[in-house]
């Protein structure tokens, strides 16, 4: 399993969710955690369509996201099984 963290690096609303995502990681079934800063990021596009929304955390770039601003564990539950 993997997941990407849109983020920003003064925002404490993702670490928060970066923290509480780690703790739901099961010792028999690790996963990663890109974390992606959008402002040091070179693709322009990330700051326009995330700007307000941070943090933004996804399991599947190619689905809609998990959730935003706050960690919501029921649906990283649901990816983990």
């Amino acid at each position: 399993m993997h997941f990407t963290l849109y983020s920003r690096s003064y925002c404490h609303l993702c670490q928060d969710m970066l923290d509480g995502l780690l703790l739901l990681q099961p010792p028999e079934k690790p996963f990663t955690v890109d974390v992606i800063d959008i402002d040091a990021s070179p693709d322009a596009t990330l700051l326009a369509r995330f700007d307000e929304l941070v943090p933004v955390l996804f399991a599947d770039l190619a689905q809609p996201e998990l959730c935003h601003y706050f960690l919501d564990e029921a649906a990283v539950r649901r990816c983990l099984v």
